[in-house]
Formats: C-alpha cells, structure tokens, sequence
C-alpha cells in the first residue's frame, strides 16, 4: 500500500473531482486518495463512488451534512491513522492547489524530518494568480495578524496545502480541535509549532478557482479573528514554542 494519503475535502465539486483524482491517481510514486463528501447536492459524492469503483486507490468518505472544512478534514486524518499511513496531505480539490508540487512536499519532509510541511503563496515573493486584490490583501493581512499575535514565524499560517507526517497527528488531540473555517489551518499548526514539532515551508503557486464557488463567508472570517487570541492563551501568553525544536 502506498504510504502517501491525499485528503479531499469536497462540497459541490462536481465539476472539479474527477480530472483532480486523474492527476492525483497518475502520479509516480504511486499515492491514494481519500474523498471526504459532506453530501453534496450536486452529486459529487456519487461521482467519488463511481471513481473509488474504478481504482482501488481511490476511497470514499460520506458525511451526512455540511459541518466545516475543519470536522471534514478531522474525520479524514481518523481514516488515515486507522490505516497507517505515513504522509497524509490536505489539498483542495479546486485546481487552486497543483498536484504537482506533491513530490517537493515530499522531499521537503524527508530532507527535513519535518513533522509538518506547509506549502506558502508569500514564500520567496507573492505567488497568487487570479485573485481580485482585495482577496490577496485580506490573505497577506491575515498572515501578518497570525504572526504577530501567536509568534509564529512562518510566511503562510492560513494555507491549505499541507503535509502531515503520521507521528504529528498522532500528537494532536483531534477531538478538541475547535476551529473549524479556513482558522482550522492555523490552529493545528500552532499546536505542532508550540509542542516543538518541525515545521518546514516549501514555496507554491497559489491559483483561485475557475470552476465552482469560493466557501468564504463572514462566519470564517469572525472565527478567524478571534481564534488566535485563543492560541497564545493557551500557549501561556507566550510568542516561542514551549519546547525547543
């Protein structure tokens, strides 16, 4: 069994997940995909069936409702741990994240040990295409916030390209994670940042979808604003990790 595992998170994505798990499905080294569905009523979960029939690498996770990218992915990494997997990846199913940029996440972890590789729009430069400026500021606004509110010194706190290594989810309490927007991304890796896990970046290009909706609201937003305050309490009012790397 191939020890890399791509998550999924989908909800309306219809359109998106079939080429995606092509690309995904035909990459050397050999990996697999899990589709997490949070019943989608355009029919993706049904499309993720037909394909998991198709190619045994491909599986399927159904959800009974719409209840956030945070418990979406939650219930994905249980799946992967149960399993054994080594390398468990979150990746959005839009285009927004290339497939390709797989491989240097990789051997990023590798070269590192790195318990956590985080892929950066903002890492050597500004690498965002497609996105009204209004959009890009709000994310470089928020990645300044992050930063100077908890202390941590990575360049893209709030990205969802990310690769975990199994060790470091085993370190999370997963059933205590309470966000559950776009912050749910920032609190896992301050958890792993403030225990003294390795954390590497790896630089890529961020590009906005062309197919479907944005999830953004208010709600994620307002979650993510306050959400940091409750990081450094619970690092103890400190700016460094409580263990040194």
């Amino acid at each position: 069994m191939p020890d890399t595992l791509i998550i999924l998170p989908t909800y309306n994505e219809a359109e998106n997940l079939q080429p995606m798990a092509e690309r995904l499905l035909a990459m050397e080294p050999a990996l697999e995909v899990l589709v997490v569905d949070d019943n989608s009523p355009d029919g993706t979960g049904d499309i993720a069936d037909g394909l998991a029939k198709a190619n045994e690498r491909l599986h399927v996770l159904h959800r009974q409702e719409k209840d956030g990218l945070g418990r979406a992915y939650c219930a994905g990494f249980d799946w992967a741990l149960e399993r054994g997997y080594e390398l468990v990846f979150e990746m959005d199913c839009d285009f927004s994240h290339d497939p390709d940029d797989i491989p240097r996440f990789i051997e990023k972890a590798n070269a590192e040990n790195a318990d956590l590789v985080l892929g950066s729009r903002y890492c050597e430069g500004i690498r965002v295409i497609n996105w009204p400026i209004s959009r890009l500021l709000l994310s470089i606004c928020a990645a300044q916030y992050v930063k100077i509110i908890t202390g941590m010194p990575f360049t893209d706190p709030t990205g969802g390209f990310k690769c975990f290594r199994r060790r470091a989810l085993e370190a999370i309490n997963l059933d205590r994670v309470r966000a559950n927007g776009y912050s749910f991304q920032v609190e896992l890796t301050h958890i792993l940042w403030r225990t003294g896990h390795t954390i590497a970046e790896v630089p890529i290009i961020f590009t906005d979808r062309f197919i479907g909706t944005s999830k953004m609201s208010g709600k994620i937003v307002r979650e993510a604003v306050w959400m940091v305050w409750r990081l450094w309490l619970q690092n103890g009012l400190r700016r460094w990790p409580r263990k040194k790397k």
